[in-house]
């Protein structure tokens, strides 16, 4: 197959005296999210979706929480691991739509620079890369901002 498409999901719950990241960029915030790595549930959500894209498990398969090697580790260094995962099955990113659903703090301002990064982790240009936030207008888990989750859908294509 020329062309395999992924989806990924990932959950954060705030917490306090943590920064803030998301997309590979540091978000001006008073709290940030609890994880082993650094919590970047967008960069987690593109992870998994180029994993599931290939049918090569998920994050948790490859990165897992249980080892100390990757406790509080950069996200980018995950996302650059896992495209080294795709390129020795032969595939690349085409493209990838993403959503951030969080009611605050308010990203519109940092999404260049996240686009920017992912494109630049990647090693495709910063057009191939969608990153879309929204609310849930009070509702759920996000609107109550108790924590952060992510979407994201990749186009994986054959490398010639």
């Amino acid at each position: 197959m020329s062309f395999r498409i992924g989806i990924g999901y990932d959950v954060h719950q705030f917490g306090d005296n943590l920064p803030l990241f998301l997309g590979g960029v540091k978000v001006d915030y008073h709290k940030g999210l609890i994880g082993h790595s650094d919590a970047d549930v967008l960069l987690h959500a593109i992870c998994d979706a180029m994993l599931g894209a290939l049918a090569l498990g998920d994050i948790g398969k490859h990165f897992p929480d249980t080892s100390g090697k990757f406790k509080g580790i950069d996200s980018k260094i995950l996302l650059e691991k896992t495209n080294t995962l795709i390129a020795a099955k032969g595939y690349r990113v085409s493209n990838l739509d993403t959503i951030l659903v969080l009611q605050k703090p308010k990203v519109m301002g940092y999404i260049p620079m996240m686009q920017d990064t992912i494109a630049s982790v990647l090693g495709i240009p910063a057009e191939r890369v969608s990153v879309k936030a929204t609310t849930t207008e009070r509702l759920g888990f996000e609107g109550r901002e108790e924590g952060v989750s992510a979407q994201a859908v990749v186009l994986l294509e054959k490398k010639a």
